[in-house]
């Protein structure tokens, strides 16, 4: 786990007009809490942020506030979906040696065996690690997975320290029949009389000459 320093600055502005002071001069709005301590509102450079982050944001960060050093890692980003711009993150602090609760994302690898269909009901998984060692991503294999496999949470290699939170029996994904093309053509025409659209019919050739007349 990568561990990033960035300078941040105690906030004496609030609301959105304060907010949007801070993102326009290329700082992001933050609250840092945690260990019982009151919050504290302070801002960090989006653009080191940014760079910090973008492998995933599982990313360890020492903070200089007012002159003095922590470690936190970010908790909650919210971002604009549109601009991409980073409008507010919870940073969590924390202690070297110390157990945090992160989600992890799942990175599939492979290809499944020919005519299966992959479906994936998890992204990520809830793990413990020591919070300078929090992996960015765990890499699930789906090599050659035949018709009918499926993967739970207890069936993902976690590295060495990291302990599983979630619930080890959650299927993470498994393995269905591709639909062949004329299940295809049965649930679009199934899925038109349901909506009552009805297709154009070929026309003869008696209808096209009386149209000709």
């Amino acid at each position: 786990m990568s561990e990033i320093r960035l300078v941040a600055e105690a906030r004496t502005e609030f609301g959105k007009g304060g907010a949007r002071r801070t993102r326009r001069a290329g700082k992001i709005p933050a609250v840092i809490y945690g260990h019982g301590a009151d919050p504290r509102h302070i801002s960090i450079p989006a653009r080191e942020f940014s760079h910090a982050i973008k492998h995933g944001a599982n990313v360890l960060l020492t903070l200089s506030v007012e002159g003095k050093d922590e470690l936190a890692i970010p908790k909650a980003i919210q971002r604009d979906p549109i601009r991409g711009v980073y409008e507010h993150i919870d940073l969590l602090t924390v202690r070297r040696g110390e157990k945090v609760t992160i989600e992890v994302p799942l990175v599939l690898t492979g290809d499944i065996a020919p005519g299966g269909l992959l479906t994936q009901e998890h992204n990520t998984l809830s793990v413990e690690a020591e919070a300078t060692n929090l992996p960015s991503e765990v890499e699930v294999s789906i090599e050659g997975l035949q018709i009918g496999a499926h993967i739970t949470a207890a069936d993902v290699n976690l590295p060495a320290g990291t302990v599983l939170v979630t619930d080890p029996e959650a299927l993470v994904l498994h393995v269905g029949t591709a639909p062949t093309a004329e299940d295809l053509e049965a649930e679009t025409a199934a899925a038109a009389d349901e909506l009552g659209i009805v297709e154009d019919q070929p026309e003869t050739a008696a209808e096209s000459d009386k149209a000709s007349e």
